[in-house]
């Protein structure tokens, strides 16, 4: 019996430490959550309305929670902007790297990648990114912590062509046909922001991959390429 009751001020003791977790997790939970919101949000509200509509408030109206919570997260707007455009950057560089892997052999495979590349500057995610660029463009802070972000995506899309292309950046020429199809692929972004330019696009791009085929002088088939570092 006196062990007994010297065991239960002992469990009691323990307990709560017990109960702590199961409380603690779905905090932090809640967090990532709405941190994911907020996000999603900052780039839709970029993307439609730009920088100077898309204040904390409106993002945080758009994702469902309060300004104090927004700023708990984001102090500034530099902040959110330059995390959810590097959340935005991030998912784009898994989908690259995924479509690659995809990419048909055959006659089809050039021109499957350059119309890959071309929807790599396309959509929402593109439209919020190029209001951040201009914004950056006049602001040096900004600027400090966006052109890192958008040059890891270039670097990654360059490697990523190579590699589809299987061809190699010493060669005499392909630097620059990989670099002038990035370049290709974000004016087409550029053009189709105020009209619906699929139909051009498309010959484009059909045109582009034949120019690309004969400036590397090779079949069009490389081979089963993978991207380097994975």
């Amino acid at each position: 019996m006196a062990a007994e009751s010297a065991a239960a001020p002992a469990r009691a003791l323990a307990a709560p430490a017990r109960a702590a977790k199961p409380v603690h997790e779905p905090a932090q939970e809640r967090s990532r959550a709405t941190h994911r919101r907020l996000l999603d949000a900052a780039v839709e509200c970029l993307a439609e309305f730009g920088w100077s509509g898309s204040t904390i408030a409106v993002v945080a109206q758009r994702a469902g929670v309060s300004r104090g919570a927004a700023q708990h997260h984001f102090p500034t707007r530099e902040d959110m902007y330059t995390a959810a455009i590097r959340h935005v950057a991030e998912s784009r560089i898994a989908d690259l790297r995924e479509s690659v892997r995809r990419l048909p052999k055959g006659a089809s495979r050039t021109e499957a990648l350059v119309e890959l590349l071309v929807d790599l500057y396309a959509g929402p995610s593109f439209q919020a990114a190029l209001h951040l660029w201009v914004q950056a463009s006049t602001d040096e802070r900004l600027r400090e912590r966006v052109v890192p972000l958008e040059e890891h995506v270039g670097w990654v899309a360059h490697q990523a062509a190579l590699d589809a292309l299987g061809a190699d950046d010493d060669e005499p020429g392909v630097r620059e046909i990989v670099q002038a199809t990035l370049d290709l692929a974000r004016g087409l972004g550029l053009a189709g922001l105020l009209t619906d330019d699929t139909r051009r696009r498309k010959h484009v791009v059909r045109t582009w991959a034949r120019m690309v085929e004969a400036s590397l002088d090779r079949p069009t088939d490389p081979g089963q390429a993978e991207l380097r570092g994975t």
